[in-house]
C-alpha cells in the first residue's frame, strides 16, 4: 500500500490560497480517477477538483470552510499496489463528474471580508476601512508603502482624502483613528411583496458579477458611441468560403473571429484603448488579449481570453475561439483561460439585438458590442447618381472609460474598425 498526497492545486498566477467549500467524499470512501472529490473557491474562481488517481480516502486533512495555501496536502489517498481498486468500474463506486470552473474576472469582494483579501492588512487599516465603508476592491488598488507592499495607515488616509474628499483626524499614539463616517449615496430600495411573488437568492457567481458591474460603474465614467457598418462584401465572402472552411478545418467560420481580427489590428494603432488605469497612472498593455463574453448554461457569464490575438491568423483566432467557447459551455476552462484580458467583445447580435451599451470589464478601459447583421435598403452613390440597393448592415457600439479616452479617440477607434470590415477583400484566401 502507498499513499498519494492530494495537494491544493494552483488556480492562477495571483492566487495563493483557496477555501474548501464542500467535500464530496469522506474517509474510507473508495474513489476512481477523475471522480470529483471536493469543491474549492477563491476570489476569482469556483472549481470542482477531481482525483488524479483511484484508491481509498485514508485521511482528509482539512475541513469545509478551511482556507488552505496552494501546494498544501489536503488529503491522503491509499493506492492498492495490486490495482484491484484501480480496475474497479466507476459506476460501482460513485458517479464521476467532469472538472468544472466558474470564473469572475475581478478580485471584487464584499466590504469587510478580509479573509479573501489578496494581502495582509493590519487591524488599524481594517478598522478604518470598515468605518469608512471602503471595499476590499478599493483597498486592493491602493499602492502600499509598507514592507512587502503592505498598506499603511498613511496610505489609506491619503486615499480617503484624495478620493472621498473628507477631513481625517488620526490618533497615532495607540494606533487608533477617528474618521468621520461617510454617508453612502446608494440607498437601499424597499420592496413590497405581493401574493405570488418569488424570492430567488443570487448564487455566488451572480453576486460577484453584480458587484463587479457596480464597481465598474463607480470607477469609470462610461461613454458609448454607436456606428453603422456596411458589411455586404464580408457577408458575401463568408457565404462563399464557410463550407470549404468547415470541411477543411472541421470548425464553423462565424463572424466573431473576423471581428476579433479587426479589433486586434485596430488596438495596435490605438494603444490607449488597450490599457488600464491605476490612480493617475495609465498602463499601456503590450499584449493584445481579447476576451469574449460567453453565456453559460446557468445563465451566468464568463469571459475567456484569446491571448496575443494580434499575432494569430484568422484560422488561429477561429480555432482558439471555438476551443474556449466549447470549454466554457462544458465548464472545462482552466484559470489561465480567463486571465489577462486587455479588451472585451460581447455579441448582442446572437439574440437579434441591434446594439447594446455594455459595462466595461475592469480593469480594462473599453468594450465593443456587435449587433445583428440585417439586410437594409440603402442609398449608394454611383458615377451616374444615387441609387437604392439592399445592403447587409450592422451596428457596433463602443463603451469606453472617459478618464483616458475622449470622444474623438473613441469615435476614431470605432470608425477604424468599421473601415477594416467595410474594406474586406472579396478574394481573400482562407
Amino acid at each position: 500500500m502507498s499513499n498519494f498526497e492530494l495537494k491544493m492545486p494552483k488556480m492562477g498566477e495571483s492566487v495563493e490560497e483557496a477555501t474548501i467549500t464542500k467535500w464530496f467524499v469522506k474517509e474510507n470512501d473508495l474513489i476512481v480517477e477523475e471522480q470529483v472529490l471536493l469543491e474549492i473557491a477563491t476570489d476569482k474562481v469556483d472549481s470542482e477538483i477531481p482525483s488524479p488517481v483511484s484508491g481509498k480516502i485514508s485521511k482528509l486533512l482539512f475541513s469545509e470552510n478551511d482556507k488552505v495555501a496552494v501546494g498544501s496536502i489536503i488529503a491522503l489517498i491509499e493506492m492498492d499496489s495490486s490495482n484491484e481498486l484501480v480496475s474497479t468500474k466507476p459506476e460501482d463506486l460513485s458517479k464521476t463528474t467532469s472538472y468544472k470552473l466558474i470564473t469572475v474576472q475581478d478580485n471584487n469582494l464584499i466590504q469587510g471580508d478580509f479573509k479573501k483579501a489578496g494581502r495582509f492588512y493590519s487591524p488599524l487599516v481594517k478598522s478604518i476601512s470598515q468605518k469608512e465603508k471602503i471595499s476590499i476592491t478599493e483597498l486592493e488598488q491602493i499602492t502600499g508603502t509598507g514592507k512587502d507592499g503592505r498598506v499603511r495607515k498613511n496610505d489609506l488616509v491619503q486615499f480617503i482624502e484624495k478620493n472621498r474628499n473628507i477631513k481625517t483626524t488620526l490618533l497615532d499614539k495607540k494606533e487608533k483613528a477617528e474618521i468621520p463616517s461617510i454617508k453612502s449615496d446608494v440607498k437601499k430600495i424597499s420592496l413590497t411583496l405581493n401574493q405570488g411573488d418569488e424570492i430567488v437568492e443570487m448564487d455566488r457567481m451572480r453576486k460577484l458579477i453584480a458587484e463587479h458591474m457596480l464597481m465598474s460603474k463607480r470607477v469609470s465614467p462610461h461613454v458609448t458611441n454607436v456606428i453603422e457598418a456596411d458589411v455586404t462584401t464580408l457577408v458575401i465572402w463568408r457565404e462563399k468560403v464557410k463550407k470549404i472552411f468547415e470541411k477543411r478545418e472541421n470548425i464553423k467560420l462565424t463572424y466573431m473571429p473576423i471581428f476579433i481580427e479587426a479589433v486586434s489590428k485596430t488596438l495596435k494603432k490605438y494603444p490607449y484603448v488597450n490599457a488600464s488605469v491605476e490612480d493617475t497612472r495609465i498602463i499601456l498593455k503590450k499584449a493584445v488579449n481579447i476576451g469574449i463574453a460567453v453565456a453559460l448554461p446557468s445563465g451566468n457569464l464568463i469571459v475567456p481570453v484569446i491571448k496575443n490575438s494580434d499575432q494569430l491568423s484568422l484560422l488561429g483566432i477561429t480555432s482558439e475561439m471555438n476551443r474556449l467557447a466549447e470549454n466554457a459551455r462544458k465548464n472545462k476552462l482552466t484559470p489561465d483561460d480567463i486571465i489577462g484580458g486587455t479588451f472585451t467583445i460581447t455579441n448582442f447580435g446572437s439574440f437579434r439585438n441591434l446594439f447594446g451599451t455594455p459595462i466595461i470589464n475592469q480593469p480594462q478601459v473599453a468594450i465593443l458590442a456587435t449587433g445583428m447583421i440585417e439586410k437594409k435598403p440603402s442609398v449608394l452613390e454611383t458615377p451616374t447618381g444615387d441609387v437604392f440597393a439592399v445592403r447587409n448592415k450592422m451596428y457596433l457600439s463602443l463603451t469606453y472609460d472617459h478618464r483616458i479616452i475622449d470622444g474623438a479617440m473613441g469615435g476614431a477607434f470605432l470608425k477604424s474598425i468599421v473601415d477594416y470590415l467595410e474594406n474586406w477583400k472579396i478574394d481573400r484566401e482562407i
